[in-house]
């Protein structure tokens, strides 16, 4: 116990134990402190940088206050986390740090370090690497996060696993990296079979989805983000695997800002031979202002499948229920003209999807806006842009 109370002040019984850098791994300190009953509050302060050398497993915590008012650094020992990083099945994804438990805030002002450039340069040599998640709510109910800065994030920068009423709020995202290997599937966050799930007033500068509604996220309120660089605020991808069958249902995008990506407000579900089946229902993105985006509005129900393939085996993840309401903005001209794309898959597998107030112009070399769509009818006052969708199959 010698090394771990040189780094664990506690300064009153039953209220807040401050932790300090050991200058070795600090991540057995940082967990005993958590699980001490006697700590309500957690403190790393402010100048303070601890060393997490080895995985912390903080499921199980109860009425807890994490502040977090200097860093968190995650050491980036590619072969430790190799061996070591706690593993998902879903889309192999494996992670550094798990909070789970009742009643629990993090906060603090300060930063969550996950060293990523080491991962973006060794991903691009060796592609297969698993790069671990910086920051995992898992099997957690009624937990915030929020006034926390996210760095370097090797891969995806949050991930809701099997969360009930989860909230983030004002959280800065940052995931660029300074070489010339790009800082890739850094996600934003990803919600997976959680329900009641609140990210709201935060920026985020990254490289693939802002936000994504993993399979199995209900009621979600996504609300006043900036997301730069991304790809977008995305239902999905969904029914990717054979045998499962994935919701994502009751969600609310509103008020996003989203600038030089890749897309804007996206549904994404796989069709083709061999693949899973769910339902995407009530839906809405409301108040997009799109800058230099892309794709700025895309359902693509044929996602990673040949247009014969999905002709021949059409999405079995149906899509119900979806608004597109009050998006404008300009489209980067990677599509030319078009600015919105809503392709589904034949044989009436979309239903009820609804375009309104959509304003959305390429650059202007490319003439006026073109609006596409297949396989579904439209409703909404911005219906006639897309004209007579097409049918396939």
């Amino acid at each position: 116990m010698g090394a771990l109370a040189a780094s664990l002040d506690r300064k009153a019984s039953g209220s807040t134990c401050t932790l300090s850098a050991s200058g070795s791994d600090d991540a057995p300190a940082f967990l005993e402190a958590v699980a001490d009953s006697s700590c309500s509050t957690v403190v790393v302060p402010s100048g303070t940088t601890l060393s997490i050398q080895s995985k912390m497993n903080m499921t199980g915590t109860l009425n807890k206050h994490i502040s977090v008012q200097g860093t968190v650094k995650f050491n980036p020992d590619i072969d430790y986390w190799a061996d070591n990083a706690f593993s998902f099945d879903f889309q192999d994804q494996v992670a550094f740090w798990l909070l789970g438990g009742k009643n629990i805030i993090l906060d603090g002002g300060g930063t969550l370090d996950g060293s990523g450039q080491a991962w973006y340069d060794e991903f691009a040599k060796h592609s297969s690497t698993l790069r671990p998640i910086l920051l995992t709510v898992f099997q957690a109910t009624n937990v915030t996060v929020q006034n926390i800065r996210m760095i370097n994030g090797p891969e995806w920068i949050n991930f809701v696993n099997e969360g009930q009423d989860i909230t983030f709020r004002n959280i800065t995202i940052s995931a660029v990296s300074t070489s010339k290997n790009a800082a890739k599937n850094t996600d934003g966050w990803d919600i997976f079979r959680s329900d009641n799930v609140v990210i709201a007033d935060s920026n985020i500068n990254n490289g693939d989805d802002c936000v994504s509604f993993k399979p199995n996220a209900t009621n979600i309120l996504v609300s006043n983000l900036s997301c730069n660089g991304s790809h977008g605020i995305s239902v999905g991808s969904l029914g990717q695997y054979e045998g499962e069958y994935d919701i994502v249902q009751n969600v609310l995008a509103t008020n996003i800002r989203m600038s030089n990506a890749q897309n804007g407000a996206r549904i994404k579900a796989w069709a083709g031979e061999g693949v899973g089946s769910g339902l995407v229902k009530n839906i809405t993105f409301d108040g997009f202002v799109e800058t230099n985006v892309d794709n700025p509005v895309v359902i693509d129900q044929c996602y990673e499948t040949s247009d014969s393939d999905c002709a021949k085996y059409p999405s079995n993840t149906y899509i119900q229920d979806v608004w597109f309401n009050n998006i404008s903005g300009t489209s980067s001209g990677k599509e030319k003209a078009v600015v919105a794309s809503l392709s589904c898959s034949p044989d009436g597998r979309c239903s009820n999807v609804n375009v309104n107030d959509i304003n959305v112009a390429p650059p202007s070399k490319y003439g006026a806006a073109e609006y596409t769509c297949a396989n579904v009818e439209l409703s909404g006052d911005a219906a006639s842009l897309f004209g007579t969708c097409d049918t396939t199959g």
